[in-house]
């Protein structure tokens, strides 16, 4: 059995590669990304002394995934990064090129309320798009997949918020007001990943990857501020200010306008309807799925938060500082 892990050169795939390769020797591991020169030196060194297969494929050239993909069994599919009709794109030429090259099964990351028609947050329609591709082509070929629905990432809270604060001194500025919301951790959403990809989950079965405590964005900043000593000031604003904060610190509306200056690699559509919907309730599904894939809880704030304090010891403001 071969296992593919795309995007391996990303913060959550690069985690799924580590998790893989603990318990599934290297000459039977895949891992691909658009461009190889972005794989973190230490994490490239280790996966070929291993004998990992490292390959590019980029997600706009199906046939270059095609030869990538060929010799795999199983494949976790990372969400593309540009959001709207290009990403839908992406994502169907990574899940065609990957049932042509022979692939049985799929794992695929997606994102809270794709199933939802009362959630409109602006990475939705993609995903409800890409899943309904797949469900289709799976029901037409005959492949088997899972799909996981990640929520908002805990880390954007951890390292976005402190940064983009960092910059407008201690302001930390949104539209998520006091919204509950159950964040998951990158590390639980990979060894999630991990499971799946290693045929731990029922077939054709989707997850909703959430934590199961839900707490506020304002609990978050008061709490980064008591633990660092530093005056972040939560400041609820409406849709329009955030925009305005947003703009200020050099942050785009939209994906197509994101340049390596900006301080995050998010886009304003992103954040504003993300922690909107934190503020409308959408993002506050409880789940344990979590527990089912991997026999614990999910990691809470608390939890994580000690690995985020170099962002205001260092006084971080820039993604590409982030470790």
């Amino acid at each position: 059995m071969k296992y593919i892990v795309t995007g391996c050169d990303g913060k959550l795939a690069s985690r799924i590669c580590n998790n893989v390769l603990k318990e599934v020797d290297g000459k039977d591991l895949i891992f691909t990304c658009p461009d190889i020169g972005r794989v973190l030196p230490e994490n490239k060194q280790v996966w070929e002394d291993k004998g990992v297969s490292i390959r590019k494929a980029d997600y706009d050239n199906k046939e270059e995934m095609i030869e990538a993909f060929r010799g795999g069994d199983r494949i976790y599919i990372v969400s593309a990064l540009m959001n709207g009709p290009v990403r839908v794109v992406q994502h169907k030429n990574a899940f065609d090129a990957a049932v042509e090259a022979g692939v049985g099964h799929l794992v695929y990351t997606s994102y809270i309320g794709a199933n939802d028609p009362d959630v409109h947050l602006y990475v939705q329609p993609d995903h409800t798009a890409s899943e309904a591709y797949l469900y289709e082509m799976s029901s037409r070929i005959g492949f088997t997949y899972n799909v996981m629905r990640n929520n908002f990432y805990l880390e954007n809270c951890l390292n976005t918020g402190v940064m983009l604060a960092n910059i407008a001194d201690y302001v930390w500025g949104t539209n998520a007001g006091d919204g509950l919301f159950t964040p998951i951790a990158k590390d639980d959403s990979a060894e999630c990943a991990a499971a799946l990809l290693l045929g731990r989950g029922g077939y054709n079965t989707v997850y909703d990857l959430t934590s199961e405590i839900p707490i506020t964005m304002r609990y978050i900043c008061e709490l980064i501020a008591e633990r660092s000593g530093k005056p972040y000031t939560y400041k609820v604003l409406d849709d329009d200010g955030f925009y305005a904060y947003l703009e200020a610190l050099g942050i785009p509306k939209e994906t197509q306008g994101f340049n390596y200056t900006a301080p995050v690699p998010w886009c304003g559509y992103d954040m504003i309807t993300n922690e909107g919907g934190i503020r409308g309730g959408d993002l506050c599904v409880i789940s344990h799925d979590v527990y089912k894939l991997l026999g614990r809880k999910p990691r809470f704030v608390d939890d994580i938060l000690d690995e985020y304090s170099y962002l205001w010891e260092e006084d971080i403001r820039h993604w590409t500082q982030v470790r």
